[in-house]
């Protein structure tokens, strides 16, 4: 296709629709990127991985090189297969521990998901009293630190009977201010008011139209609040060492006993660290192009 040049641009569309035009053809889709651009996104790369890699190099070493030398070198060390070795090997309930991790990340991610978008739908296209103060009083809960709630939150799940079991770790994730905030401003962009109209002239309900309409065409913010809940799920330390302890153990939770009471061995713990790292990394190996096509397929064309 000819391209138009400036002067019978500016002529037939006006100036503005002309510098438009301009830009789109000096940084179309088949513009290359030039070195400038590679060299900033590895250097970005590399500070991003390396500490994944100091980690691994750690858990390939051994104790006392480790005690001589905290810093180690660029090459990995010879007892990475023997660290993971012991990891398995220790009492530390790791395979239940890892059972538990997916447990509670599934389906706490799968319940923020569907509450938060539920909950978006009804901010964003709903018409009822209080809603942009219901809505500002459940982002304010966002700078409440979690810390605060701790106590209340044990007393309660002492008094339900829950300390040690994983429900006491799911319940309180099932919904989270941000994924109501982050679905509420997706969906107020992304789904137009006639989609809804016209699902109701056909007859649907309420509950049918989030189903059918409000619940595809928020599929790309659904998949990036998924990722980032499963992830923080999954690295949870904090809520259930209180709750869980020792005796029903999520991942991170196992991984602190490793450690001993008056000596640490780094190589044993770091070797543990890399067990539980590599099932985020296969998950974004296998969900990173499904999420960018969802994403992609998810956007809305002017």
């Amino acid at each position: 296709m000819t391209q138009m040049s400036s002067p019978m641009a500016e002529q037939l569309v006006g100036k503005g629709a002309a510098r438009a035009i301009r830009r789109r053809q000096s940084f179309g889709t088949n513009r290359r990127p030039s070195w400038r651009t590679y060299l900033v996104l590895t250097i970005v790369l590399l500070i991003s991985v390396y500490p994944l890699y100091f980690t691994f190099l750690l858990a390939s070493s051994d104790a006392a090189t480790i005690a001589r030398n905290p810093i180690p070198s660029l090459v990995p060390g010879p007892n990475f297969l023997d660290n993971v070795q012991r990891v398995l090997a220790s009492d530390i309930k790791l395979w239940q521990a890892l059972g538990n991790s997916v447990i509670v990340a599934v389906v706490t991610s799968l319940s923020v998901v569907f509450f938060s978008t539920l909950a978006g739908f009804a901010f964003s296209k709903l018409r009822f009293r209080g809603r942009n103060g219901l809505l500002v009083f459940v982002v304010a809960t966002m700078a409440v630190p979690t810390q605060l709630g701790i106590v209340p939150l044990f007393i309660v799940m002492s008094k339900l009977g829950w300390i040690g079991q994983l429900q006491a770790v799911i319940v309180p994730g099932l919904v989270t201010a941000f994924g109501v905030f982050w679905m509420t401003q997706y969906l107020r962009e992304a789904l137009p008011f006639e989609l809804i109209e016209a699902a109701r002239v056909d007859g649907a309900s309420m509950i049918r139209t989030f189903w059918s309409v409000a619940l595809p065409a928020a599929r790309p913010a659904a998949s990036m609040l998924a990722l980032f809940t499963f992830v923080g799920s999954w690295t949870n330390f904090f809520w259930p060492f209180i709750v869980l302890g020792s005796t029903n153990p999520t991942l991170p939770v196992s991984l602190q006993l490793l450690q001993a009471s008056y000596f640490k061995d780094y190589s044993l713990i770091m070797a543990g660290v890399v067990v539980a790292t590599v099932p985020l990394i296969i998950m974004f190996a296998f969900a990173g192009k499904q999420l960018v096509a969802g994403i992609m397929q998810g956007a809305v064309k002017g």
